[in-house]
């Protein structure tokens, strides 16, 4: 990845795990976690299974939530992440947790040259994906830490979702924002603050992301070998994506007073 790149999006997860580490909301709360809150997903427990004992290799951790929630499950984790900071902060909540857990920074498309075992488990979940730019390289990667007969999930936010402008106040005047189709060159944008928070701002800092469609997703794993066992597709997400969502009591956003629904994430099991 272009060093250019890759140094401004290391500045804006530095800035947004100092900020998620210190939030107490329904998106992120460390407070709760130490008390006993899983922050895995429904979905992601039914579909993985029973990972008691098993290694979990979990791919841009941020500052080690879920990587600690599958410790809890009895997985055997290793997180990494681009952030120095992220790192930092899951270290020490794993510490104040009690949790066994091994954290490394890391760029992703360096990790083979700095970790050399095989997981029964890769794991990634949600807002991960268009921070890479070459999905080719993220499948041989992704394979080549997986054991003989392990396999990969991810949970991510679905391509088809992320066309749309997710500032627009009124639906009715819904825009086509974003390509859905990859192009090697990245979408420049600002951010200023966290997807966690409408009123916690920060100085604007750069970042660059690149759009992955479905067949993208799906033939670059087939590709690195790996066989696609499920793809799922679900009309909620996890995060409050567009102004027309609400979170319903099971905790999930739905998109409000509409007439249809459309795919706001999915979830992937590929194995080896």
């Amino acid at each position: 990845m272009n060093k250019k790149y890759y140094d401004a999006n290391k500045e804006l997860w530095d800035e947004l795990a100092r900020l998620h580490y210190s939030m107490e909301n329904e998106d992120y709360s460390v407070k709760s976690f130490l008390e006993g809150l899983s922050t895995l997903k429904s979905y992601e427990l039914k579909e993985m299974g029973n990972v008691k004992g098993k290694s979990l290799l979990h791919l841009q951790c941020h500052f080690g939530l879920d990587t600690l929630s599958w410790a809890r499950e009895g997985a055997i984790v290793t997180g990494i992440d681009i952030s120095s900071e992220g790192i930092r902060l899951a270290k020490l909540l794993a510490n104040q947790a009690k949790l066994e857990a091994r954290f490394i920074k890391s760029n992703f498309y360096n990790l083979p040259k700095i970790l050399s075992e095989e997981f029964d488990i890769v794991y990634t979940s949600i807002g991960v994906l268009c921070w890479l730019n070459d999905l080719n390289e993220w499948a041989k990667i992704i394979t080549h830490f997986i054991k003989p007969d392990g396999f990969f999930y991810i949970a991510e936010i679905h391509p088809f979702s992320m066309i749309f402008d997710n500032e627009t106040k009124d639906i009715k005047n819904l825009q086509v924002y974003r390509n859905y189709f990859h192009d090697p060159k990245p979408m420049e944008f600002y951010a200023d603050g966290s997807y966690a928070s409408d009123e916690i701002k920060f100085e604007p800092k750069k970042e660059y992301e690149w759009a992955h469609s479905m067949s993208d997703i799906i033939n670059s794993l087939i590709e690195a070998g790996l066989r696609i066992e499920f793809l799922n597709e679900y009309p909620f997400t996890v995060w409050k994506q567009f102004s027309f969502v609400e979170r319903e009591p099971d905790g999930f956003f739905r998109l409000r007073n509409q007439k249809a629904e459309i795919p706001l994430l999915f979830t992937l099991k590929a194995v080896k």
